[in-house]
């Protein structure tokens, strides 16, 4: 009877170290998101001073910034690059220790700071959102020496607790890890899971307090013409962020002939190409187009201060060449940023639909064609603008967005880029 009773003591300690390890490193990722949020819009405040003195400086700045950031990422801090959302899919996958601690550790997480802040104080049409997703995972993994069997469930933890912090949202972040981190739902981890992202939103909310992303909105579909927007927001937003997966993974494979040859050994020349593409769409954008695109967001939501017509399209060709010139960056806040833009151009065929509805629908459709995963698109919308009374809408066009986003991309963009960081022979 004793030693039956020792067993159970040692097994519930086992299990609630299991826990605590879980609960400190949601702390730890909370604490690391908002750390990075404020480097991430001083980065963007600094930039903007920059513009103050001279539109004109991109035209040097942007390229020379991009070019040193991929330099960096290279050179000191490999599987830093992009959005980092694919490297923490495939170190769930990954078996071999070695080669996932190549794509999860402190060192990353911390070049994935670095130069994603370095990426906004050029004018990168970037986000750090993304970014804080591998971050957390390498947060988490670290903290996960002391249970190495849960690895796969502390990246995921640590991935749900990245978005959960950078926006605020815990359903979302609960969502994403179950819909897009790992494409099922595991009910030995799920417990823990939501226990990170408790942690991480604790922390969060302490720290900065409590907000909706893009505030509060009060908006209500009504009519026959809100239901042709749905409609129309879904295909629309639906086919472009399928056509920019497509463009972006098409984009990180090996080119054939002298342009991929090119491409394979000026890495660095290339990221400054892109720098130089993003320059020229913020110049004819009068400047808006560079970094998150919260602000103009914001704008549209709140006010309906609309930015120029051509936002939408200049967005979305700043944030592929962001993404091709693989600096550390993330896609998730310019994907909104570009669905709210294709949202306002859709507003002026839907006089009778008022404009902060059509955007709301451009933001969920674009997003869900681009990362395919409808149930992450519509509740992270929904939590970031508070308006619970759009969920059925924002549910249908995201519905929309994703069955006409595969027809162009068969694979959201995330897992099809995770694929270059694993072996050929590495399994789930």
């Amino acid at each position: 009877m004793a030693l039956r009773h020792v067993r159970r003591l040692r097994v519930l300690s086992r299990s609630w170290q299991i826990r605590l390890t879980f609960i400190a490193g949601g702390l730890a990722v909370g604490l690391a998101a908002v750390g990075f949020a404020m480097l991430a819009d001083a980065a963007q405040a600094w930039f903007q001073r920059l513009l103050s003195v001279s539109h004109f400086i991109v035209l040097g700045l942007t390229p020379a910034g991009f070019a040193l950031s991929a330099y960096l990422s290279r050179r000191y801090f490999p599987n830093s690059g992009g959005s980092g959302i694919p490297q923490a899919i495939a170190a769930r996958a990954l078996v071999d220790e070695t080669a996932r601690v190549r794509l999860v550790s402190l060192r990353v997480a911390i070049g994935k700071v670095a130069l994603t802040t370095i990426g906004l104080l050029v004018g990168g049409s970037i986000g750090r959102e993304g970014p804080t997703v591998q971050v957390g995972a390498s947060v988490m993994y670290a903290v996960g020496h002391i249970s190495p069997r849960r690895q796969r469930g502390l990246i995921l933890a640590g991935a749900a607790a990245g978005v959960a912090a950078a926006f605020n949202t815990p359903l979302a972040g609960i969502v994403f890890g179950i819909e897009e981190m790992s494409r099922s739902f595991e009910t030995k981890t799920s417990g823990l899971v939501i226990g990170t992202v408790i942690a991480g939103g604790l922390v969060s909310l302490g720290l900065v307090g409590d907000y909706d992303y893009f505030g509060h909105t009060a908006l209500v579909l009504s009519g026959v013409q809100g239901w042709i927007a749905v409609l129309l927001c879904g295909v629309v937003g639906g086919l472009a962020g399928g056509l920019f997966s497509r463009a972006v993974v098409a984009a990180s494979g090996s080119w054939p002939g002298r342009a991929g040859r090119w491409l394979r050994t000026h890495p660095v020349l290339f990221a400054a190409a892109c720098g130089g593409v993003v320059a020229g769409c913020g110049l004819a954008s009068g400047g808006t187009i560079y970094g998150t695109g919260y602000t103009q967001v914001l704008n549209m939501l709140s006010s309906g201060i609309r930015p120029p017509e051509n936002f939408g399209v200049l967005k979305l060709l700043a944030t592929l060449a962001s993404a091709i010139s693989a600096i550390p960056g993330g896609i998730f806040s310019p994907s909104l940023a570009v669905g709210a833009g294709l949202g306002q151009n859709l507003a002026h065929l839907l006089p009778g639909v008022p404009l902060q509805i059509v955007v709301v629908l451009g933001m969920v459709s674009y997003f869900a064609g681009v990362v395919q995963a409808p149930i992450t698109a519509f509740v992270i919308v929904t939590e970031m603008t508070n308006d619970h009374a759009m969920v059925v809408p924002l549910m249908l066009a995201a519905l929309i967005a994703h069955a006409h986003s595969r027809v162009v991309c068969r694979e959201g963009i995330y897992h099809a880029l995770s694929r270059n960081f694993l072996p050929a022979h590495a399994h789930h």
